[in-house]
């Protein structure tokens, strides 16, 4: 069943030089976006080991399977007491494609906002988009492909992210490092080029020389050609004194060109003869100046279509791409997205001083990016790429300071959901669909009536934690009367009921909350439709 998986979503992929070569085959993990421990956002789990290990369906509950970062011998189950001991269900489907299957008694699993009870198959067209499967409202999987093989490259090379793409451009990376030829990087705006051009650097011989990094686009075109290749005193108005140029900074190291797509047609004459002679001519100079310089470039332009349409020069192009590393943007990366923000919002908190957040231990936290975000943050298109996602995990830790978990406001959310990729929805099987897998008899069958004396303190709360604490549905899981579930809460001295609540502590949960009643539910744990009488009752403002 593992060589089928694999065999039903391998892939291939042009390579950065332009020749075809077989990828390592991809088949469908699991990687962790939102758990109450932050640290353990980004391990993962391939779904065909589990299937391999289990037979034909793997179990994913509390208990296990093990997660892990790649390359780590470390490995955890998720943990959370919140997820229930009775698994959900994962199995191969058709085409390579994941059948998940989702017990009514058991952890409460959304997709797409959608509760999902009962069966859904999801396609490899879905799977590549990425599937963020949330699991009672505190963790969230993303059920995506990932290459089956262990990276054996050179280490991350400062690039975050254990995804396919990025994987391809750390192996670009290593192969071209350690040679002095041209270096063209593509790949959309915001999507992480300067980076690869300093893993470049930092890798080749010239690692102990400068790093000159230019934007092309935001340089002056008057002055362009003396910015780059140096200028003479009195060449030009204003020219006060002799210019040295970027070139020859750059003298002994790397010289960076980003949006080289820019350039006007005088400086791409100037590029093409440092290129073929090593010498740079300053602006109102007489002789060469020799330069020793290693020159990486980056667009977000077609090149291919400026030449067409007479606006670059094609021999610069064949020069410049000696060999070149396509970036890819970030939605094509989703499985990354959890630990990229992660990376940020550490940063964030390191300067605001509240890193310690990210280091929790108690697995009955509340999480710090809640899982709703999570989803909201692996479904957005990221038009922005990395650069976006670093100023949007910005935002909300400044936003969010001296409170316990993130806060999203109103603009924000409306903004990550108005450009969310489409996602599965539940949908029931037809008619000539194949059917889903009988399900196992259950030991403890919760149709059959229950004592409401057999039902034990933790047990009553993990089932009304399980139901969101809705009354109905924890008493339908418990097999008692629904009255009877009232009359164990009272018992209880693990649980309160609303009207324990101070109007101070409902006041402030409401106001960090930020009025949104489901939250407010699972920090206060108490019914809904009693906190939303007390809410009244204090003039909160709530529906």
């Amino acid at each position: 069943m593992q060589k089928k998986l694999s065999d039903d979503l391998s892939t291939t992929a042009v390579h950065s030089r332009g020749r075809e070569a077989a990828l390592p085959r991809t088949v469908p993990a699991l990687t962790i976006v939102s758990h109450p421990q932050p640290q353990r956002i980004g391990e993962r789990l391939l779904l065909s080991e589990m299937i391999a290990a289990a037979g034909r369906t793997a179990s994913l509950s509390r208990n296990a399977p093990d997660f892990s970062r790649p390359g780590s011998l470390l490995a955890l189950p998720l943990g959370d007491p919140f997820i229930s001991r009775k698994p959900v269900r994962l199995e191969p489907g058709a085409r390579g494609g994941v059948r998940l299957l989702v017990p009514e008694d058991g952890t409460a699993v959304r997709v797409a906002g959608q509760s999902l009870v009962g069966w859904r198959e999801f396609s490899p067209e879905e799977l590549a988009v990425g599937v963020p499967l949330e699991l009672a409202e505190r963790v969230v999987l993303l059920l995506h492909p990932a290459s089956s093989t262990p990276e054996t490259g050179p280490g991350d090379l400062g690039m975050v992210g254990q995804g396919e793409g990025v994987r391809r451009v750390r192996e670009d990376v290593a192969r071209v490092a350690d040679l002095d030829v041209p270096v063209l990087i593509r790949g959309e705006t915001g999507s992480g080029k300067e980076l690869v051009a300093r893993a470049v650097h930092q890798n080749s011989k010239r690692r102990a020389g400068p790093f000159i990094s230019v934007n092309l686009g935001a340089l002056s075109k008057e002055l362009v050609s003396a910015e780059l290749f140096g200028a003479r005193k009195g060449a030009y108005t204003g020219a006060a004194g002799d210019r040295e140029g970027f070139f020859r900074a750059a003298h002994g190291g790397t010289l960076f060109l980003d949006e080289v797509g820019e350039a006007p047609p005088e400086v791409q004459v100037a590029l093409l003869r440092v290129l073929e002679t090593g010498e740079v001519f300053p602006v109102g100079g007489s002789a060469p100046v020799r330069v020793d310089v290693r020159l990486l470039t980056a667009t977000d332009a077609n090149l291919e279509e400026r030449i067409r349409q007479g606006l670059f020069k094609a021999p610069l192009l064949h020069r410049l791409a000696g060999f070149e590393i396509q970036v890819p943007p970030l939605r094509e990366r989703r499985e990354d997205i959890g630990p990229l923000f992660m990376h940020f919002a550490r940063q964030e908190l390191e300067t605001t001083g509240e890193v310690q957040r990210l280091s929790s231990a108690d697995p009955r936290a509340e999480p710090w990016l809640p899982a709703s975000l999570a989803v909201r943050l692996v479904r957005y298109a990221w038009p922005g790429n990395i650069r976006q996602l670093r100023n949007v995990a910005r935002q909300l830790v400044i936003g969010s300071r001296g409170l316990p978990y993130l806060r999203v406001d109103a603009r924000l959310e409306q903004e990550l959901d108005s450009a969310a990729a489409p996602g599965p929805t539940p949908r029931a099987p037809s008619a000539t669909a194949s059917a889903p897998p009988e399900e196992p008899e259950s030991v403890d069958d919760k149709a059959a009536r229950r004592k409401p004396s057999d039902v034990g303190e933790q047990e009553l709360l993990e089932a009304l934690r399980a139901s969101s604490w809705d009354l109905k549905a924890t008493a339908d899981r418990l097999g008692i009367p629904r009255s009877s579930v009232y009359v164990l809460i009272d018992k209880s001295s693990l649980i309160r009921t609303a009207r324990d609540l101070s109007p101070e502590e409902i006041s402030t949960c409401f106001q960090e909350c930020q009025g949104d009643l489901d939250r407010m539910v699972r920090r206060l744990e108490v019914s809904k439709r009693a906190l939303q009488r007390r809410v009244r009752e204090l003039g909160l403002g709530a529906d």
